[in-house]
């Protein structure tokens, strides 16, 4: 008697499901085509035409990112969208930061067992906030892994790669350069690890009524990561703009200096902004410091804009017919780091 052989399904590992999350998903990729795209998903490699994007001598620019510990949030609520936005404008808004035009995004979504349903909500998403973007979603990789995840868990990674043309840099910060900060959605994807201790300390469930603003917390707190893109590089390419900083994880306080020279600084007013409904939240429930609150979280401000003191009114002006909320914060310095007066309120 022949005694039938071992598959790959029997390992744990579902060919077919990965087949078929493929098929799901190419409608989604379809919709974030831009100049460039040479062939669709399934192949081995992704093909990208930088002339046909409009490109006559690019520097290529690349960031790799995740969404950190909120996956757990999303993985014990079962809301799967948003975090594929999160992953997307971790990658492009550091993209934007160095001057570069995002063009396309690939996905790296790694499970224990495919639940084909919630991997298709999580690259949806992605697709949505390549949409967002101007970018196209062009690749990726679905790891079916069984022993590596506990039942239900995952785990994302995204690659973005951008282009700017060569020389096209932007000009030196300079002391006297104003700082405009664009407001942030949330939380966004950092610093999640201290959000859900402080949840924890609290007793509430993530479907418990939010304390700050209508809905459950949870969903209060999977508001996506704001995609800072199309406004900023409208923004570089009509003047006046010198640097950007992406505020993630470091807060304020470790994100800025990123993108000073040796021998400046930034004086920031604490009391130029209100701070959002989470944030109070957090820092009430968890006892935080506002230094703390400072290095670890945006605190409202999700981009800062470094500008031309001159520019700086004209600038505001165009964030806000924009949909952005600008916020005029402080200043560049003679120094080194960031120094604040006021408090956050």
């Amino acid at each position: 008697m022949i005694k039938n052989g071992l598959t790959y399904a029997d390992a744990g590992v579902d060919i077919d499901a990965g087949n078929a999350l493929v098929e799901r998903i190419k409608p989604a990729a379809k919709r974030t085509d831009r100049a460039g795209i040479v062939a669709g998903l399934g192949g081995f490699g992704a093909l990208f035409d930088l002339k046909a994007a409009g490109f006559d001598d690019p520097v290529l620019v690349a960031a790799t990112d995740g969404v950190g510990t909120k996956l757990k949030i999303a993985i014990e609520t079962g809301h799967f969208e948003s975090v594929g936005i999160d992953l997307v404008a971790m990658c492009v808004n550091d993209l934007v930061c160095q001057g570069a035009e995002p063009l396309f995004f690939l996905d790296y979504f790694a499970t224990g067992k495919l639940e084909l349903d919630h991997a298709a909500a999580v690259i949806e998403g992605i697709a949505e906030g390549c949409v967002r973007a101007g970018c196209a979603l062009i690749g990726g990789e679905t790891a079916e892994m069984p022993g590596m995840y506990a039942p239900g868990d995952f785990d994302l990674a995204g690659f973005a790669v951008g282009a700017m043309e060569r020389g096209q840099s932007m000009p030196a910060v300079q002391k006297g350069d104003e700082l405009i900060g664009l407001a942030s959605d949330g939380v966004h994807s950092n610093g999640f690890s201290l959000v859900r201790r402080v949840v924890e300390k609290s007793g509430l469930g993530w479907d418990a009524d939010c304390p700050w603003q209508k809905g459950t917390l949870g969903d209060a707190l999977l508001a996506p990561t704001r995609l800072y893109v199309k406004t900023p590089l409208m923004a570089m390419r009509g003047g006046g703009v010198h640097a950007l900083a992406h505020i993630t994880g470091g807060g304020l306080t470790e994100n800025l200096p990123r993108v000073l020279p040796g021998g400046l600084g930034a004086e920031i007013d604490l009391a130029a902004w209100a701070m959002p409904g989470v944030f109070q939240w957090l820092a009430a429930e968890g006892g935080m410091s506002e230094a703390e609150m400072l290095k670890t979280f945006n605190c409202g401000i999700g981009m800062i804009v470094v500008a031309n003191k001159d520019q700086t009114p004209a600038l505001i002006e165009s964030f806000k017919a924009q949909g952005e909320t600008p916020i005029q914060l402080g200043r560049i310095v003679e120094g080194k780091g960031v120094t604040y007066s006021g408090h956050l309120l």
